[in-house]
Parts: structure tokens; C-alpha cells; sequence
């Protein structure tokens, strides 16, 4: 693992992918990584300007011809189901790559809060509604990122919407978190449904992309863009453990990867261990039942788990 590089993927030929937020930074460069080994991939993109951009660069960069762009804005339920409707044939790999950090406080187009909305139920939703498109595919797999940042968050469930207090980071961290606890959750209901779907997830360290332009903030941007300069790695770089947990061999159900460097902001992929809360079952399970009520998607081929 310490030595891998996106040249070290297998050959990919007749898997399809589905990355979200692929018209830029990780997501792009997770898009190139895979269509560079074969794969047909699916850029999931909200802006469809950019990802057609991002369409052209992928095709340039790898000589891929299976390369496609959808829009999917996931602040959307309206949107997320579209997509997944519109979306026929098996899905391999599901990339839940995209997400907004530290934004002023803003909502969704369903009315909740625009971090927790757009980077856990926007992905909870998704998944669930291409669950019999990544079961067509047999072996699949579904990656969802989090980020260093979920270390600080916790579930409010008292004020899940952030409608009482909102601080950008929390709010941020509460996000990050959830995805944790989602994955974990997918992969035990997924295993006791028998089911062969591995749920992952990753995280890029400190990768210096253009994730922190929702901030809106100068001041904060000003600090975060030197702090990001002295730490961070490429957007390259940062996709590296994403890409890993979704092609390497071995890779497990619930496993969470992430640079190996100091506080692992960046270095190669590396088998890493999340807050030792994550691994709270039944605060998994009462947000998942949570995001089922708010989102009505509720996963109905994967039968409860006994406990």
C-alpha cells in the first residue's frame, strides 16, 4: 500500500463508475485515475458547464471514449432522484465524492441545512436509490468521503438542521462524521442482507483544491490558503486514497483510508482508524433511520440487521 500510485490500478475494462462532484479537484482527478485504467465513467457534476469541461479533459488525458457527463446537484432531492432514474445499467463503483465546507449557513432546495444536506443526505439518497444498480453489478463497491475534519463533529440530533445555533465548522465536522456512520452502516446491513457490496470510505489529508471556495470569507480564505500551501498535497495526490479504496485488493467492508504522513495530511494510502465514536452502533442507526424519514429513501432490498 505504502507504494501505490494511480499507475498501479488493474485494468478496469467493463466496470463503470459513478463519481460525484468529478468536475473538479479529487473527484476529477479520481474521474482520470479510473478512465486511465478502462473503466466507463459517469461525471456526476452540479455545474453542467464544468462538467462538460471536465468531460473534455478526461477524454484528452486518458484517450477514453467511455466517458460521460450527467448533471446531479445533490442540494436536490428532486435532482438526486432524476439522476438515479435516468441512470439504467449496473454501477461498479459509486464515488460519493462531492461536498461544500464551512459555508455561511444556507439551506437545501428540501429546506435543510446546506452542509448536512448536501454531503450526507444528498449521498444517503443517491446511494440508496442506485442500490439495485450496484447490485445488478455484483461485486461493487460504494467510497464516500470524509474528511480529517470529522474528528471535532458530532451528531445533533437535538438540532440536526443547525436551526437553533450554526457555527460553519461544526456544522462542517457534523457532515463529515455522518458520512462515517453511514458508511459503516451500509456495509453491516449490506453484509446481513448478504449482499455483495463493499462500503469504504476515504479521506484526501490536506489536498489544496477549490473546496474551500464556498467558504465566501476572505479573511478565512486568506488563513486557510497559507495553511493549506505549507501542508497540503496535489488534488492528484489527495485522490490517491479514494482511488485505492476502490480498486485495490483486500479492501474490506468499513475500512477508512487516508495518508500515512504525520496526522495523515498527506503520503501515500494507508489503512487508517476513525474517532473511536464512529463506531457508536446505535448512533449509526439513529441517524440512519433519521436520514431515511428526511430523505424517503429507505434502502428497502437491505433487510435490518438483527444488532
Amino acid at each position: 500500500m505504502s507504494n501505490f500510485t494511480a499507475e498501479a490500478i488493474g485494468d478496469l475494462t467493463g466496470r463503470r463508475a459513478v463519481i460525484t462532484g468529478a468536475n473538479s479537484g479529487l473527484g476529477l482527478q479520481t474521474a482520470i485515475g479510473l478512465a486511465r485504467k478502462g473503466a466507463d465513467v459517469v461525471l456526476a457534476c452540479r455545474d453542467a458547464g464544468r462538467g462538460r469541461e471536465a468531460e473534455r479533459r478526461v477524454r484528452a488525458e486518458t484517450g477514453s471514449s467511455s466517458v460521460e457527463m450527467r448533471q446531479l446537484d445533490l442540494s436536490d432531492l428532486g435532482s438526486v432522484r432524476r439522476f438515479a432514474a435516468d441512470l439504467t445499467g449496473p454501477v461498479h463503483l459509486l464515488i460519493n465524492n462531492a461536498g461544500v465546507m464551512a459555508t455561511p449557513r444556507g439551506t437545501t432546495a428540501d429546506g435543510f441545512e446546506l452542509q448536512f444536506g448536501t454531503n450526507h443526505l444528498g449521498h444517503f439518497a443517491l446511494t440508496g436509490l442506485l442500490l439495485d444498480q450496484l447490485q445488478a453489478a455484483g461485486p461493487a463497491r460504494v467510497v464516500t468521503l470524509s474528511s480529517l475534519a470529522h474528528k471535532r463533529g458530532r451528531i445533533a440530533f437535538d438540532d440536526l438542521q443547525s436551526e437553533r445555533r450554526y457555527s460553519r465548522w461544526a456544522a462542517y465536522g457534523q457532515s463529515k462524521i455522518a458520512n462515517l456512520y453511514f458508511m459503516t452502516e451500509l456495509d453491516r446491513r449490506a453484509r446481513a442482507a448478504g449482499r455483495d457490496l463493499v462500503s469504504v470510505a476515504a479521506h484526501p489529508g490536506v489536498a489544496n483544491t477549490n473546496l474551500t471556495a464556498g467558504m465566501k470569507i476572505p479573511a478565512v480564505l486568506d488563513v486557510v490558503s497559507v495553511v493549506v500551501r505549507m501542508v497540503s498535497q496535489s488534488d492528484a495526490e489527495g485522490a490517491l486514497p479514494t482511488l485505492y479504496a476502490a480498486t485495490a485488493d483486500g479492501v474490506r467492508g468499513g475500512d477508512y483510508y487516508g495518508p500515512s504522513g504525520p496526522g495523515e495530511t498527506r503520503g501515500a494510502p494507508a489503512l487508517v482508524a476513525p474517532v473511536p465514536r464512529v463506531l457508536d452502533r446505535d448512533v449509526a442507526v439513529r441517524l440512519w433511520n433519521r436520514s431515511v424519514e428526511l430523505t424517503g429513501v429507505d434502502f428497502s432490498s437491505l433487510r435490518p440487521t438483527d444488532g
